[in-house]
């Protein structure tokens, strides 16, 4: 193979992680996804997982965060929202690889005879699949520069073949094609006064026991590294030091990609590429949208009633598309968690009027249910701001049967089998089905907005294509009694048999819209989600007429419209 790529040539960036989880490699590969992306480059976005779950789907929230469906309908890691929200292209089904993905790929070949008699082993057929599905991801989009992240820290037992297949991928593509980024940790010991890079030589060193040479180290601190401090990195790690880019800790993750830009860390990628006729990045847009996040001067607090409030990660995407809507509006979004099993009435009447918004988001299972059915009964008599999504919409329609619609204990089959108004149930398709695990309505479906509703003015458009993911659907057989208590089913699917949202009428209530589908997954950070764009705009309308609009943040609020400052 040429050592220097060739026109046409796909170049791929790995991204590893060392000295300690959670250092925010997804935010780093995406970020540099931007970058490349504003250089008018094409990308492609990866993540590996090295943990034995085929995939997420299955998998509690608290441990790990949310699970976020792509358009062709996979059951994936949070990292792929990151991905998708900064480089606004959409991730697929081969964007997520685990280990139990591919060991289970391998084992179904073994079974069939495909590899006749031979011994199988990790080296080269587990190491061998890793790199076909990276592959992959260049032959079928075609892009400049596939990036792909290693989740995990160098050090892991699980980690290896997934270590293993990357080191052997410059045999195969050309060593010049492939680019590795270490992202390490530079602590700050205050009793010392000083900051610690000797984790970072052992992650570094840790590396190349394995076998790959990092050709660039990204190091996480709490400010921007010295000269000094990345010439001592640089000398340890055997790079120059230009390599060592400082991840420094910032007050909103979307301005990630501009503190990058300003240590050159995109002239080092393509450098490192040789490409030397690349354009001047176009990020005006981006400094734009970061800067009116960073300003906003209003608030509005949004009460989200949940039951994984404890890991915030839970309802990542929900949140972002949050703080995407607040920067539309110049508005900053402090969000009240409430755990939705601790809602009586009464307690609940007087903690949610005190939000501008009420937001319902997706879940599984009855826990905590009846307290989110009461949350939208709050915010439909109270008039408060409401948005439900998925299961926000099923406890909607559930809360209207019962105290609307006449349909005394109304609720949803999944969490009373014996309810005597079934006004959700699984379609009859799905009652067969025994494994739970990518089983669900997942994916991108059309969506008929009707006219004369808020869905439709919010979207602007009579069919718009939203991502599912659940099993439970409004039963027709009562969508009729319910309608005719003045429930308005504003989206439906084409053919006119599955009811996709619900609002109430615009002169009896401010905002009340829930969705079967989950807006918040195509949501991006210059282009807002509609129902949350309305969603937000009512909210700050509710806190502008109550003066509340201009005060200060509560405890637990997202400052400047993130959470923890993070590089």
């Amino acid at each position: 193979m040429p050592d220097a790529p060739t026109s046409g040539t796909t170049r791929f960036i790995f991204v590893t992680g060392g000295v300690v989880s959670s250092l925010g490699k997804g935010i780093a590969a995406a970020s540099i996804g931007r970058l490349l992306v504003a250089r008018g480059f094409t990308v492609q976005l990866q993540k590996l997982d090295p943990y034995i779950n085929v995939d997420p789907g299955t998998m509690s929230p608290y441990q790990h965060g949310e699970v976020f469906v792509t358009e062709d309908g996979a059951e994936t890691d949070l990292d792929l929202g990151h991905y998708e929200r900064f480089t606004d292209v959409n991730a697929r089904r081969g964007s997520n690889v685990t280990a139990g993905g591919i060991y289970n790929s391998v084992i179904r070949r073994e079974r069939r005879g495909d590899y006749l008699g031979g011994t199988v082993q990790v080296i080269p057929h587990i190491t061998d699949e890793i790199k076909q599905r990276v592959k992959l991801m260049a032959d079928a989009s075609d892009v400049d520069f596939v990036i792909t992240e290693i989740g995990g820290t160098v050090g892991d037992i699980e980690s290896l073949p997934f270590l293993e297949a990357i080191r052997q991928f410059p045999s195969d593509v050309g060593r010049r094609n492939c680019m590795y980024i270490h992202l390490t940790l530079v602590p700050y010991i205050g009793h010392a006064g000083e900051l610690k890079t000797k984790p970072t030589q052992h992650s570094v060193n840790e590396l190349r026991r394995i076998g790959i040479g990092a050709d660039m180290l990204l190091c996480r601190s709490e400010s921007l590294l010295s000269k000094d401090i990345r010439k001592k990195i640089a000398l340890f790690a055997g790079l120059p030091v230009e390599a060592i880019g400082s991840a420094v800790d910032v007050d909103h993750i979307y301005r990630v990609p501009l503190v990058y830009r300003e240590q050159g860390i995109d002239d080092f990628v393509l450098d490192h590429f040789r490409i030397t006729d690349a354009p001047a990045p176009d990020l005006g847009g981006w400094e734009e949208m970061t800067g009116r996040a960073v300003g906003a001067t209003q608030r509005v607090r949004i009460a989200l009633v949940g039951k994984y409030i404890k890991l915030e990660d839970a309802y990542l995407s929900v949140v972002e598309s949050l703080k995407h809507a607040g920067i539309e509006h110049g508005t900053q979004i402090d969000v009240d968690w409430i755990d939705s099993e601790q809602l009586e009435t009464d307690a609940a009447r007087e903690r949610l009027n005190q939000a501008d918004g009420v937001l319902v988001p997706g879940g599984f299972g009855g826990r905590g249910i009846e307290g989110k059915i009461c949350a939208a009964q709050v915010a439909r008599e109270d008039s408060i701001p409401y948005l439900g999504i998925c299961l926000g919409m099923q406890v909607a329609v559930a809360e209207f049967a019962r105290h609307v619609a006449n349909m005394p204990g109304a609720n949803s089959t999944e969490f009373d089998p014996e309810t005597p108004y079934p006004v959700i149930d699984l379609l009859p398709e799905q009652k067969e089905i025994s494994d739970l695990g990518g089983t669900m309505r997942l994916g991108a479906d059309p969506v008929k907005l009707h006219e004369g509703t808020r869905a439709r003015e919010l979207y602007g458009e009579a069919v718009i294509y939203e991502r599912h993911r659940h099993r439970y659907e409004v039963n027709n057989h009562l969508r009729r009694r319910l309608e005719a208590a003045g429930l308005i089913c504003s989206g439906t699917s084409p053919d006119d048999q599955l009811v996709e949202a619900v609002e109430l009428p615009v002169e009896e209530h401010p905002f009340f819209v829930a969705s079967q589908y989950h807006p918040e997954f195509k949501s991006r950070p210059q282009r807002p989600a509609p129902l949350f764009r309305g969603f937000v705009r009512a909210a700050l309308d509710r806190a502008q007429a109550r003066g509340t609009a201009g005060g200060e943040a509560h405890d637990g609020s997202l400052a400047n419209g993130s959470g923890v400052p993070t590089a």
